[in-house]
């Protein structure tokens, strides 16, 4: 018997995994994930950004966990010699209307504690020459690292600790019981102490296959993109954000330099028909009735119509996308853009149709389940991975 099992091998499960060694030194852990590699779903498909929490509600776990998390990533980065780059960021109000909103952001990174600057549009043309700006934000503890690096890491670390990660095994069904967890898997039956569900686009269903139930469902939100062909990557120096629409609960596009090279453009958000929902073309009759049947869904796109009409037609129209980041950077044109893979956001909406706007992580009898972990989460991993192991109880081990 194991002493853990941790469902997902994402950058979350495998940081829990480093956590759980940390405090438990002769635990026996094991990682499963369905793929055939780590970090092949949101670890592996985001835009590698290390944020600095300046969004999010003060003493929300977001806010506290991406704060630290920022910090924490760029140590063990440091410790490991992983490519990284501490570059900053501009969040930029384009438009008169925006100015307050810029004001109230940068009032929301002062209470958040942060490392911030307010500047005019005459020092932002000294940080980023080609941004159309009145004002911004200039947010020195931003950074890029790719994510899928710090991952294998994590998984060596594990191993080097006598945990096994098991490849391409997937998890069909959870009995919790007097002594720990069965967990029934295409490989087999796994028996543990506890189990720890990070499985990310899935996490609802392992919740409840467990016996949990939430009044929060998954539902796949596909970020597209595209990069700058490269004759125009001047254009960008770092990180260039807009101010982001408070009624609406994504960023916005915005242009992202990668640690590997190259500027990302993007992303927008539109419902994926599959949980891992890649492409456009993509479609799984079980999530799309999953998502299509539920009330919260409904509700959530009923109070952002105008929105989501914005967002889909900017998935068809790469004119329209384009006139978007024209926005921040006018000289952008629509041959300068070439597409890019997408990623897809795991994000938890309640019956209510609001959407849970701070990690959410619940414990069972023999179970801890981290049921909402979109952004941030890569940046706050290792906090959430210490988070998730402060809650589980003594053990004689």
């Amino acid at each position: 018997m194991y002493d853990f099992l941790i469902v997902g091998g994402g950058i979350v499960g495998l940081s829990t995994g480093m956590a759980i060694y940390d405090r438990f030194p002769n635990a026996k852990v094991i990682v499963v994930e369905k793929e055939n590699q780590l970090a092949a779903h949101q670890t592996g498909n985001n835009s590698g950004v290390i944020h600095s929490g300046i969004y999010y509600k003060p003493g929300s776990f977001k806010a506290r966990f991406a704060r630290a998390g920022s910090k924490s990533m760029v140590e063990f980065c440091q410790k490991h010699d992983i490519d990284h780059d501490i570059c900053g960021k501009v969040i930029v109000a384009t438009q008169p209307e925006e100015l307050p909103l810029l004001d109230d952001l940068y009032e929301r990174g002062l209470q958040n504690e942060l490392d911030i600057d307010k500047i005019d549009a005459e020092q932002l043309a000294e940080i980023e020459p080609h941004v159309n700006g009145l004002a911004a934000i200039q947010v020195h503890a931003a950074g890029i690292v790719n994510y899928r690096q710090v991952s294998e890491k994590f998984g060596e670390i594990i191993q080097d600790h006598g945990g096994i990660i098991q490849l391409g095994t997937k998890v069909e069904g959870i009995h919790e019981h007097d002594n720990g967890v069965t967990v029934e898997t295409n490989k087999g039956n796994i028996e543990a102490k506890m189990l720890i569900n990070c499985a990310g686009l899935h996490s609802d269903r392992v919740a409840k296959s467990a016996g949990y139930l939430t009044d929060m469902k998954i539902v796949p939100f596909r970020g597209e993109y595209f990069v700058l062909k490269p004759e125009k990557e001047h254009l960008v120096k770092n990180l260039i954000y807009p101010v982001p629409n408070p009624k609406f609960p994504f960023l916005g596009v915005h242009f992202t330099r990668m640690i590997e090279g190259g500027i990302d453009a993007g992303p927008n958000a539109v419902l994926a028909f599959k949980r891992e929902g890649y492409k456009k073309t993509d479609f799984n009759l079980r999530d799309v009735l999953d998502a299509v049947t539920y009330k919260g869904l409904w509700k959530l796109g009923s109070n952002f119509i105008v929105e989501g009409i914005g967002e889909y037609s900017r998935s068809f129209s790469k004119k329209l996308f384009t006139k978007s980041l024209q926005e921040l950077i006018p000289e952008i044109q629509e041959d300068d853009l070439i597409p890019a893979p997408a990623g897809v956001r795991a994000q938890a909406i309640r019956d209510d149709g609001s959407m849970v706007d701070d990690f959410q992580i619940i414990n069972g009898r023999h179970s801890i389940h981290v049921c909402n972990a979109p952004s941030p989460a890569a940046t706050a991993s290792i906090e959430i991975g210490k988070e998730v192991a402060s809650r589980i109880p003594e053990m004689d081990i």
